[in-house]
């Protein structure tokens, strides 16, 4: 897949699979997003999303995010 394929996590579909591409941001952010779980390969699906934030299942957790952060994760 090239770059055009891959979307913001934040645009996700509720109940659907997702393999996280890549992290983008400044050093720091990536680091704080690949220490909550979501590193390059890893599965993700989007459970809900309430208020702004996104629920997700990631590595058998459920983990909720802000949009903010969800906007900075690549799937495809």
């Amino acid at each position: 897949m090239k770059e055009d394929d891959y979307m913001p996590l934040s645009m996700a579909d509720i109940g659907k699979k997702y393999i996280i591409n890549r992290i983008r941001g400044k050093n720091e952010t990536v680091r704080f997003i690949e220490n909550l779980g979501f590193v390059a390969g890893a599965e993700v699906t989007v459970v809900a999303q309430i208020h702004g934030n996104i629920i997700v299942n990631i590595k058998g957790s459920r983990v909720a995010i802000g949009k903010d952060m969800a906007s900075k994760i690549l799937v495809g």
